[in-house]
């Protein structure tokens, strides 16, 4: 491919000059500092423009451009899969929102990209028209570098593309399905046609364990935006597909045996198989997010000496002064005012614990251990697709109603895949709550590495204690149980680290000392 001795226009502010030629690593980032406010969350890929103001969107700023053209094609730019999260190796195309042909404005949602943390919005990159496609929605396991898409300036310009292959796909194809093993391995049916047979059966069997009736109780069908402007627009009946995307999603590769809506046609084969195999069990794909949580967990589990210190705390002060806090939030503001919950002062009184204990607040480093003068708290939310761990910052000098906000904010993004990679990396202390389940009064929990310690907190109960006045009284206790890194904690460190945390949580005042 050759470069262009042509005006190019402005990107991002820079005029390249006739002699200028540009190459991808020229190409950087740098993270925007303008205010959001939306919860939409997308992230720019390697190209970008003039900013876009949209909400909630961490925006790259460019520092070049690389054109491609040959003698056959026209000038073009590609677009490839960049790394979303600090972590993140490999992702998954998980639903295309343009198909090829459709006009792009910069900003707008062109995928969604599965990381190892998240599944996030990924945006065009500028105007232009997509041309091709390389890498096909529900594509898995597709590496960093991997070339997307293909971008022009004209429409014209989009049919010299239609049969375009991308020259290093054979390297590293990304696995679309495993329903494909079998005909690769035709040849062998020659030279072993019984145990090729054997074999074929056996990945039928897997394959249709492996598929799910993407369907909720509801009837709800699950399906990517790009399928079922699809199936709207060839009148195809969704109900029946099983779908090959995560978690049984259907994906619009998934429509080429779909059934017209009316027709029964179709339908019945897949549920008779599925009834005349006898199976009783669903085998769910790994996600990336479910890899990750798998890997870290194990790794924590098996290479830290984990040790558990278990506190029981009377809380009873603590809901009476929950109660007068939020009855003067709820005067001073409109109806949709922050209620304080019991979680904000566990956060509140973890961070001035770990100021307290330094140890608590460390990181194990293999060679030497980290004293972190910050607190920030990561909180473990459950969502659809596994466990993540926004973090409060500096929690230690927020307040609890600013606490408070912040969690239901972060929380419920969470649960729509909608947090920053920032968001959620880089915690120094964990804390992990079930007491709202109401079914659990103590739990131990697994430390998240490089941390040194979590908090594992369980529900409040009530409990007869002596009295002096009236011989016995009832008093709400609530355990919490404190995983500790014996490299870095010992245990006389974690119990001092329980006793300022008890102290605080039964004598709430003690924390505006």
């Amino acid at each position: 491919m050759s470069k262009f001795p042509v005006p190019l226009r402005s990107i991002g502010g820079l005029r390249p000059t006739a002699a200028a030629a540009f190459s991808a690593s020229n190409v950087g980032f740098t993270q925007s500092s303008r205010s959001v406010s939306s919860t939409n969350v997308r992230v720019a890929p390697l190209l970008s423009g003039v900013t876009k103001h949209t909400p909630a969107i961490p925006i790259a700023a460019i520092k070049g451009v690389r054109l491609y053209s040959s003698d056959n094609l026209p000038t073009h730019k590609r677009v490839k899969l960049p790394a979303l999260s600090p972590t993140m190796e490999l992702g998954t195309v998980v639903s295309w929102q343009k198909k090829e042909g459709d006009q792009l404005s910069e900003g707008d949602l062109l995928c969604e990209i599965e990381t190892d943390k998240a599944t996030m919005g990924f945006e065009t990159p500028e105007e232009g028209y997509l041309a091709k496609i390389i890498i096909p929605e529900g594509s898995k396991d597709v590496p960093i570098g991997k070339l997307l898409c293909i971008i022009v300036e004209k429409e014209e310009d989009v049919a010299a593309f239609k049969s375009f292959k991308d020259e290093g796909s054979s390297d590293a194809a990304p696995k679309k399905t495993e329903e494909k093993k079998p005909e690769e391995k035709k040849p062998q049916q020659e030279e072993k046609p019984q145990k090729q047979e054997q074999k074929d059966q056996d990945q039928h069997k897997t394959s249709q364990s492996q598929s799910v009736i993407a369907s909720s109780s509801s009837g709800r069908v699950v399906a990517t935006p790009f399928a079922k402007k699809l199936a709207t627009e060839k009148g195809l009946d969704l109900s029946g597909i099983s779908g090959s995307g995560p978690g049984g999603r259907i994906l619009a590769s998934d429509l080429a045996n779909a059934p017209a809506k009316g027709s029964t046609f179709g339908a019945a084969p897949g549920v008779a198989a599925a009834s005349g195999a006898g199976q009783d069990y669903t085998d769910i794909p790994l996600t990336n997010m479910r890899k990750t949580i798998a890997k870290r967990l194990t790794e924590s589990k098996s290479t830290i000496p984990h040790y558990y210190l278990t506190s029981e705390i009377n809380i009873d002060a603590l809901t009476q002064v929950r109660e007068k806090l939020n009855a003067l939030l709820q005067k001073g503001s409109s109806s949709s005012a922050t209620k304080i919950s019991i979680n904000d002062f566990i956060i509140k009184a973890s961070a001035l614990a770990c100021l307290r204990v330094p140890e608590a607040n460390s990181f194990f480093m293999d060679t030497f251990i980290r004293q972190n003068h910050h607190v920030d708290v990561s909180v473990a939310v459950s969502t659809p697709t596994g466990l993540i761990t926004p973090i409060i910052t500096n929690a230690h000098a927020k307040g609890l109603a600013t606490i408070a906000s912040e969690i239901v904010e972060m929380a419920q993004r969470a649960r729509d895949g909608k947090l920053q990679p920032h968001e959620f990396q880089g915690g120094t202390f964990t804390v992990s709550n079930l007491g709202m389940f109401g079914s659990v009064t103590d739990f131990t929990a697994i430390i998240n590495p490089p941390q040194s310690c979590i908090l594992a907190v369980g529900g409040a109960s009530e409990k007869l204690v002596p009295c002096e006045k009236e011989g016995y009284r009832t008093v709400k206790v609530m355990k919490v149980t404190l995983s500790c890194d014996h490299r870095t904690v010992d245990g006389a460190v974690g119990a001092v680290w329980l006793r300022h945390f008890k102290e605080f949580l039964e004598k709430p005042h003690t924390m505006l000392l």
